[in-house]
């Protein structure tokens, strides 16, 4: 049975903590170690953390030697034994068989796979629109394994929510990256590192939804930092730099992508498929019409427009030009 190291930040969480403890206390896999790192908690979560490292030898308490959840990682890693390496979100509460079905499942399949388990959001409150379409976008691809093929999208791996084998993780770069936010990048540093993802048909992570979450609160996690941080490994991943390079759509996300593609000093095009931006020139670049697209031979896409229906035409259009998504084409929205 692989020792499973669990890691988990944490800072001003003492109304959740000792529920999210609990929880992987209450696993049916029971080969697991839990290391707690406190982030500078300014509540009660220290003196909570402590009380279960004094009940529960499994249980470690480091405090960070830095500032932010990337050296937190980074710390609780470089005191891990396990072989087998998850995250915990010192908020939420794990299914009482993920361990089980994680592990298993990457014992089954092997090195150079992850294993990924369904989510669902819970609070307070109720669930807004927004999450649980990325609550049923996230599951739907973790059902076929497929998690991958709309990394360009949003994050496809939610950080509380896998398990990968610690070779593959040193391979990937373990939590040395310093770029927020970090679950995406580690997610894009999975998928650079050719990790195939498991297919899973079950909710393992309940995932807790509230005003102060960090996602919600912390700028590392705003629209700009995303879009940076895809637009860079898309470079670094799947830019064909032989091809043309064109971005679609003039909106708020169209508009940092080509920020942050002038900033690398890359060469695009940008197109609209709405007539009244044609001609138009914005950030020192002219806005093309579909007519001129259809003049550069082989381009490489990316699409920033959000609408569903507009991503399921250009979908056909590109379809009907023998253009391929995530390799012709990548949505960036």
């Amino acid at each position: 049975m692989s020792l499973i190291s669990i890691l988990t930040p944490f800072k001003n969480t003492s109304e959740f903590l000792p529920e999210c403890i609990e929880s992987v206390q209450s696993q049916t896999y029971t080969n697991w170690e839990l290391i707690l790192v406190d982030d500078g908690s300014t509540d009660e979560s220290l003196s909570i953390a402590a009380e279960f490292v004094k009940a529960d030898s499994w249980v470690q308490l480091l405090t960070n030697e830095g500032t932010g959840i990337i050296e937190a990682l980074k710390l609780a890693y470089s005191h891990s034994r396990g072989t087998l390496i998850t995250r915990m979100d010192s908020d939420d509460i794990m299914h009482p068989q993920k361990l089980e079905i994680m592990s298993g499942q990457l014992q089954e399949w092997g090195i150079g796979h992850l294993a990924v388990g369904q989510v669902k959001y819970f609070g307070d409150k109720p669930i807004s629109i927004g999450y649980l379409e990325y609550e049923g976008w996230l599951n739907a691809m973790t059902n076929q394994g497929t998690n991958f093929l709309e990394i360009y999208k949003e994050c496809p791996i939610p950080s509380p929510a896998f398990m990968v084998h610690k070779s593959d993780l040193d391979k990937c770069g373990g939590f040395d990256s310093k770029v927020y936010p970090e679950d995406y990048d580690l997610a894009f540093r999975f998928y650079k590192g050719e990790l195939k993802c498991i297919p899973c048909s079950k909710v393992l992570h309940n995932w807790r939804d509230y005003d102060q979450r960090t996602s919600k609160t912390s700028e590392h996690y705003s629209i700009p930092y995303f879009v940076k941080l895809k637009t860079q490994h898309f470079l670094d991943i799947d830019r064909d730099p032989t091809r043309q390079l064109t971005v679609w759509g003039v909106g708020d996300k169209g508009k940092e992508v080509c920020k942050v593609l002038q900033q690398n000093n890359h060469a695009f095009k940008w197109i609209s498929v709405h007539p009244g931006k044609l001609g138009q020139t914005i950030a020192g670049k002219e806005i093309r019409s579909l007519q001129q697209f259809e003049m550069f031979e082989n381009p490489q896409s990316l699409i920033t427009l959000k609408d569903e229906k507009a991503q399921e035409e250009i979908k056909d259009y590109m379809d009907k030009r023998g253009l391929h998504e995530m390799l012709d084409y990548f949505f960036f929205c």
